[in-house]
């Protein structure tokens, strides 16, 4: 069955790429937003602005999780740490055979989600840099494909989100590309939000590159306790990144600009619970969870 009603619960910058590009392939997309994106979007419709592209979108959108009815496909893009409260609230809404697939930071959230709903969720790691410019407008620095979960519905999810020129790859070991994608973020985020630099000029301050390839060790350590079967070359991953996406700030970083919290406890705090569970010390990336939280204190 083709996917053509489609629901954004929790459209920030991730969620109203996806939607803006869906809504412009001819989907029927209901974003759920902040009231004054919702605002922004019933009166302009959503700006999507990309290199080669500026467009105003027109598209529905709402502030309560009721949207969500008569969707035929939920992107969950709330952040991490309101995984459960957006969870409950979507619950009663949601049709019986809807598809969800999670599009957030962090290795757990489709298991979270889908303990709050009692039933399936698929995890889907995100490979792309966007900004909410301001209100109703969602600025595209770079990338945009998928990785998601192997299901009953991944092929319905790839053909619908295909159309819409999203490249999707299906994935029988989502689990080790969402730890590989939480590893470049921990190597990423909490630097980017203390510096306050994008990634390209991050990587050129002395002595970042090596505290980087400290946080990365620590992960692939925690992971190998984890048995988690990584699917690339983490230190060359995450290298690579900064010459694919250099003027990217970090979420993090943006999330500290604006004075918003951020996930900061799911990503680098994720990696120093696990491994305390696992007995594997994490004393850098501990160090970055303390910075960065000090730093949200301070906002």
């Amino acid at each position: 069955m083709a996917l053509k009603r489609i629901a954004v619960m929790g459209a920030g910058a991730v969620g109203c790429y996806y939607g803006a590009v869906l809504a412009r392939a001819g989907h029927e997309v209901t974003l759920i937003a902040r009231p004054q994106h919702v605002e922004a979007v019933r009166r302009d419709g959503l700006r999507l602005q990309m290199k080669d592209l500026d467009q105003k979108i027109p598209l529905q959108a709402s502030t309560e999780a009721n949207g969500v009815r008569g969707a035929q496909l939920v992107l969950f893009s709330v952040k991490s740490t309101d995984t459960e409260a957006a969870g409950n609230a979507l619950a009663p809404h949601l049709e019986r055979d809807a598809a969800i697939v999670t599009l957030q930071n962090g290795a757990d959230n489709a298991e979270r989600l889908a303990s709050v709903l009692g039933r399936e969720v698929i995890a889907a790691a995100v490979y792309v840099a966007v900004e909410m410019a301001g209100p109703g407008h969602v600025r595209h620095h770079g990338r945009g494909e998928l990785v998601i979960g192997r299901s009953s519905r991944s092929e319905a999810i790839r053909a619908a989100l295909g159309a819409a020129g999203v490249p999707v790859e299906i994935s029988d070991n989502v689990a080790g590309v969402l730890w590989a994608k939480l590893i470049v973020n921990c190597a990423y985020n909490a630097l980017s939000a203390i510096t306050q630099l994008p990634y390209g000029r991050l990587v050129q301050g002395a002595g970042i590159t090596d505290v980087m390839r400290d946080v990365v060790d620590e992960c692939l350590a925690v992971a190998r306790a984890a048995k988690v079967d990584l699917p690339s070359d983490m230190h060359e991953a995450v290298q690579r990144i900064a010459q694919t996406m250099p003027a990217q700030y970090s979420s993090t970083a943006q999330d500290l600009a604006r004075k918003k919290k951020t996930e900061i406890e799911h990503l680098n705090g994720f990696v120093v619970r696990k491994g305390e569970a696992l007995g594997v010390p994490t004393p850098v990336n501990r160090v970055l969870l303390a910075l960065v939280q000090s730093l949200e204190n301070k906002a």
